[in-house]
Parts: C-alpha cells; sequence; structure tokens
C-alpha cells in the first residue's frame, strides 16, 4: 500500500499534464487555426492562447494568413506565329478565409500554378512573339483578373501577377538579334547620312556666306582704289598744270634773251654727251657764232616775246611783287649771272673738244657738224683750212 499511493498521484499529475497541453492551444501571429470535433469543422483559432476540449476537440491545421509569393517553373508556350517560348511567372497571393482554404480545395498552390499555365496560354497563344515580348503589363493584368475571379471561392486573393520572362528558342533569338544589330545599323547609316548632309549644307552655306564678303571686299577695294586713283590724277593734272603755269609766268616774267637761251643750249651738251652709245660727238668750230645764231633764231619762235611787257594773268607765287625799279635791278643782275655762266660753259666746250679732235687724228674719221637753224652756212672740212671739228 506504501508504494500504490505515490504511483497513483503521478499518474494523476502526468494525467494533468496531458490534459491541459490537450486544453491550451496557442496560434502564432498571422495565422489561424482550423478546430476539427470528430471530425468535422468546429471552430477557427485567433492567433493567441486558445481553449479547446482535450481529447475532442482537435487543431486540424495552421493557415498562414499572410501575403506569399509563389515561383512556377518555367512552362511552354506557343504564339500566334507557330512559336514555342518558355515563359516563368511569379504570383503574390493572400489567404482571406482559412476555411474555404482548407476545405474548398485541397491545394490551393497547385490549383493557382495549374491555372496560371493554362489562362498564360490562352492569353499568349492569340498574340505573336513581338506582341508577347512587348505586351507584359497587358498579360499581367488579364492575368491576374482571371485568377483573382476564379480564386475568390476558395478564400484567396491574387494581389499581383509578373511574368518573370520569356524565352524564345535559340534560332529565334539568332534571328532578333541579327534584325536588332541590322536596324541599328540602318539607324546608324541613316543618323550618319543626316549628318553629312547637314554638314554639307553647313559647310555650303559657308562658302556662300565667304564668297559672298569676298566679292563684296573685293567690290569695295576697287571702287576705294577707283577713287583714289582718280583723286591722284586729278591733283597730279592739277599739280602739272600749276607746274606748268608757273613755269610759263616765270619766263615771261624773266624776260629771256639770246644769251638765256645759248646757255641752256649749252647746258643740254653735257647731257648728250654722258650716254655709253655715244662714240662720236660733234662740236663747231666756231661755236660762238653758233650760239649766236642759235640764240637769233630761238629768239624769233612762237611762244617768245620780242617785247616783254609781261602777261596779262599772273599767277599768285605767294611772294607780294616788288616795285619795277626792284625788278629791273634784279632782271640786270640774272642777266650778268647768265653771261659769266656762259662763258664758261664755252670754256668747258673747248677744253672738251681738244681731247675730241686727237682722237679724230688717231683714227682718220671725218664727220661734218650741223649747222644751227639760222647760223651762217659752214664750207666742208676739206675746202678750208680751219681745224677739224670732228670726232
Amino acid at each position: 500500500m506504501e508504494f500504490v499511493l505515490p504511483i497513483f498521484f503521478v499518474l494523476i499529475v502526468l494525467a494533468v499534464i496531458v490534459g491541459l497541453g490537450k486544453t491550451v492551444k496557442i496560434v502564432p501571429q498571422a495565422r489561424s487555426g482550423i478546430v476539427e470535433r470528430f471530425g468535422k469543422y468546429r471552430a477557427t483559432l485567433a492567433p493567441g492562447l486558445n481553449i479547446v476540449l482535450p481529447f475532442v476537440d482537435k487543431v486540424r491545421y495552421v493557415i498562414d494568413m499572410r501575403e506569399q509569393v509563389v515561383s512556377f517553373p518555367p512552362q511552354p508556350v506557343i504564339t500566334e506565329d507557330n512559336l514555342v517560348v518558355s515563359i516563368d511567372t511569379v504570383i503574390y497571393f493572400q489567404v482571406t478565409n482559412a476555411v474555404s482554404a482548407t476545405y474548398e480545395i485541397a491545394n490551393y498552390i497547385q490549383a493557382i500554378e495549374q491555372l496560371t499555365m493554362t489562362t498564360l496560354r490562352n492569353i499568349t497563344g492569340g498574340m505573336d512573339l513581338e506582341q508577347a515580348l512587348t505586351s507584359r503589363d497587358s498579360i499581367n493584368q488579364a492575368l491576374r483578373g482571371v485568377l483573382d475571379e476564379a480564386t475568390g471561392k476558395w478564400g484567396i486573393r491574387v494581389n499581383r501577377v509578373e511574368l518573370k520572362g520569356i524565352d524564345p528558342p535559340p534560332s529565334i533569338k539568332d534571328s532578333m538579334e541579327k534584325q536588332m544589330r541590322a536596324d541599328r545599323d540602318k539607324r546608324a547609316a541613316i543618323l550618319t547620312a543626316e549628318g553629312q548632309r547637314q554638314s554639307a549644307i553647313l559647310s555650303a552655306e559657308g562658302l556662300k556666306q565667304a564668297s559672298i564678303l569676298s566679292a563684296e571686299g573685293d567690290r569695295q577695294a576697287q571702287i576705294l582704289r577707283a577713287q583714289a586713283d582718280r583723286e591722284s590724277s586729278i591733283l597730279r593734272a592739277q599739280g602739272e598744270g600749276q607746274a606748268i603755269q608757273t613755269v610759263f609766268q616765270a619766263i615771261h616774267d624773266g624776260a629771256p634773251d639770246q644769251s638765256l637761251l645759248a646757255y641752256q643750249y649749252l647746258q643740254m651738251l653735257p647731257k648728250i654727251a654722258e650716254g655709253d652709245a655715244n662714240k662720236v660727238w660733234i662740236v663747231p668750230s666756231e661755236i660762238g657764232k653758233a650760239l649766236e645764231g642759235l640764240g637769233s633764231t630761238m629768239n624769233h619762235l612762237s611762244g617768245i616775246p620780242t617785247e616783254t611787257g609781261g602777261p596779262r594773268t599772273r599767277v599768285d607765287m605767294g611772294v607780294e611783287p616788288g616795285s619795277v625799279e626792284a625788278r629791273s635791278a634784279d632782271t640786270e643782275s640774272s642777266l650778268k649771272a647768265a653771261h659769266d655762266q656762259v662763258a664758261e660753259a664755252i670754256a668747258s666746250a673747248q677744253q672738251a673738244a681738244r681731247p675730241t679732235a686727237r682722237t679724230r687724228g688717231e683714227t682718220g674719221d671725218t664727220a661734218t657738224p650741223d649747222a644751227p637753224a639760222s647760223g651762217p652756212s659752214e664750207p666742208p672740212a676739206g675746202e678750208t683750212g680751219g681745224p677739224d671739228r670732228t670726232t
């Protein structure tokens, strides 16, 4: 009897512990527990601590009420243009009614997968490959609408459907890559041609503007040069006219006579002999008579007045004219200086004639001097006994 009582108490304690374990049920947050009594649905346990009847009530399922993500493997789909493509999808869904998800469908995840594949084949079968590749949003919206309508009675709400990948066959991929490459090459060629066209147009416009500006510049330059030449010619003509008028006025004011004309003739003789080609120079033997005859002849030339009474119109030389006595004194001094210079010129001419005569004696050439226009005629050198006058 002593050993039976402790064993009895131990059994009672164990029975109480087991009964408490069967009676108290703890359901995690965002989950729901389905309780069955004798195999029949009795209640749905909320998250937290729950009390059930031990050995009578049983928690059959604990349903996750959070949004779940399920990725389905790629499935072959035939498009409208008879191309087989592989499409894999991702489904975002949430259980809204634990009882319906438990008793309305045996395996709702498998049901969603099969429904997704059949609906996807139906939608994609009415599109060609290009539309299927570029119409993912429309496919997602259509697929979500069909799934949400079908899974509503299962206590499931489909929030979102995404096509993770659409993979055409390798041969189609190669053809698409070639087509894309050709299209890119075409667009690159078009852009290059457009760039060259724009560059040619801009270059032509630049050349046109440059040619116009260059022509305008040449035109302005020619106009300015012509104006400059015109003004230069006018000024040069005016200067020459004033110079001629001044010289003409000075000659008339100076009242030139025979001595001045002879002096001017002698001034030109050395210049005539300066040329390298002048090997023969004729000097008259009686140069005094020649100068006298030359002076007398040129004194009667037209334009040289015999009586100098002064021109009717005088040129303003910038100097106030003096009195008559002052002009007479200046004229006498200039004539005296002119006579002195004529004498010096005659002496220099005679000295220049001496080596010329020696040269003639050495070469034996003979030349006849030219007589002045109105002077006395000279006999030939062979008939007179005068000195030789040619070299």
